[in-house]
């Protein structure tokens, strides 16, 4: 896996198009660009619609990436150990059945 910066690059090459050409199409400069790629800067999720229809990708995937990339950012920045990622599936899990069940009406 990749990071989100790397993902972006590697789309954005296989387009032919340059940090320039990219960063018209989403609205900042081929500095904040190349920024991004590098992981220095982050991606404004507000942006991630408009990132699925130039890639042509569905959004979930993009939205996916997105937070994955930032989920393990902030895991290996406080050092959390590779279990973080077992608990975070079953919080994801936890928190799915909770709201679920929240919508159910009993009559």
């Amino acid at each position: 896996m990749t990071s989100f910066g790397d993902f972006i690059k590697k789309e954005r090459e296989l387009r032919e198009w340059t940090q320039t050409d990219f960063g018209a199409k989403v609205g900042v400069n081929s500095s904040a660009v190349s920024r991004i790629e590098n992981g220095t800067q982050t991606f404004s999720k507000n942006k991630l619609e408009l990132l699925a229809k130039l890639f042509q990708m569905e959004k979930q995937k993009i939205i996916d990436l997105f937070f994955a990339d930032k989920f393990a950012r902030e895991a290996s920045r406080y050092k959390c150990s590779e279990s973080i990622f077992t608990v975070a599936e079953e919080t994801s899990n936890y928190l799915k059945i909770k709201k679920a069940k929240q919508g159910e009406f009993k009559f």
